[in-house]
């Protein structure tokens, strides 16, 4: 029951911190908005897929993006806890390092979680065309999603002692694999037209390939041709998440 105890709090801990910065959430709708409206226009030059919007297109690749921003973003929670000593009162508790590791994944998870569904409303409002079904589909995947994110942000933050740092190294390891992942354009499949050999073979290396890919399966249904098979999307993410969460288990231990 303490490993329990000590998990849920350190959960609760981290959503309430998110629900309380107003600011950051709120201006959180910006940068997906203009990835919608203005990437979302100009993309239609480029990718022509019957009876779907640009928009429509790029949603589920702008829903990865939130999630790869925000899991990432959430590990400078350990840097902070460092320097505000937080960090030596939970590692002296009398629960284990997995428990506090998985506590503040599952809490920085829950909140990556929240920001893609306020995403989700941002797409409705917009009038991309999107269904409850949609939305119950695409849950677990986004909860999938942010299990490997938020843990391999973990783990790079654990090895990192300033917030400077952590910032050109999040930025460093965002960009390649939000890019490569087909979010704003077709990287793989019938779709890619021109795209060098050499980004194909890259982007079957990026585990937000494949949750892309799945979104953008339930999203556009049989308009879109999947580039992977959905059970082969599911297992990517799922032994993804499983080697981020023993790893950044490993070294966030170590590195107390």
């Amino acid at each position: 029951m303490t490993e329990i105890r000590g998990l849920y709090t350190l959960w609760l801990r981290e959503v309430k911190r998110y629900l309380r910065d107003r600011i950051r959430i709120v201006s959180s709708f910006v940068q997906p908005l203009l990835w919608l409206v203005i990437f979302g226009t100009g993309i239609r030059f480029s990718v022509s897929i019957a009876h779907v919007s640009p928009q429509q297109f790029i949603f589920p690749g702008i829903v990865g993006q939130t999630l790869l921003f925000t899991s990432m973003f959430m590990g400078i929670s350990v840097i902070w806890d460092r320097e505000f000593g937080f960090l030596k009162e939970i590692l002296v508790a009398p629960i284990s390092g997995v428990s506090i590791f998985l506590g503040k994944m599952f809490g920085d998870s829950t909140d990556a979680v929240i920001q893609g569904i306020l995403i989700f409303l941002l797409g409705l409002l917009l009038g991309i065309r999107l269904t409850a079904v949609m939305f119950l589909e695409m849950l677990p995947i986004m909860l999938l999603t942010t299990f490997g994110l938020v843990s391999l942000g973990l783990t790079i933050a654990s090895f990192i002692e300033n917030l400077e740092s952590f910032g050109a190294i999040q930025s460093f390891v965002n960009l390649p694999l939000f890019f490569l992942s087909g979010a704003l354009f077709p990287v793989n499949g019938v779709y890619a037209v021109n795209i060098p050999d050499w980004l194909r073979i890259v982007s079957n290396f990026n585990p937000l390939t494949y949750s892309v890919d799945a979104l953008r399966t339930i999203v556009l249904g049989g308009a879109w041709q999947s580039v992977y098979p959905f059970y082969l999307d599911l297992l990517v993410v799922c032994g993804f998440d499983i080697c981020m969460i023993v790893i950044g288990t490993i070294s966030f231990n170590r590195r107390k």
